[in-house]
């Protein structure tokens, strides 16, 4: 099975085929506190900055609404507590 960050790179990947992607997982800042009480390491609070040209033309929270859609099942399922995003159109 994927790491989350892999498994949330993958997906966007194929949805935008973005000019520039990264994706952090900070999980460890956050280990024991309310949005991740079980202490886990990775996959609960991630950062995600992409650059694509499908974001052209549309406002930011559009582009936020497009990342989001794309990554919310993944969301739901791996119980992510935390998406921070930064979209930019190159």
């Amino acid at each position: 099975m994927k790491e989350t960050q892999e498994e949330l790179e993958f997906l966007l990947r194929e949805k935008f085929s973005p000019l520039a992607l990264e994706v952090v997982d900070f999980s460890a800042e956050h280990a024991g506190h309310s949005g991740n009480p079980e202490g886990r390491r990775k996959g609960t609070h991630l950062r995600v900055r992409i650059a694509c040209e499908s974001f052209r033309g549309k406002s930011l929270l559009e582009q936020h609404r497009l990342v989001v859609s794309t990554l919310e099942s993944t969301v739901k399922t791996r119980k992510i507590h935390a998406l921070e995003i930064r979209t930019e159109v190159p």
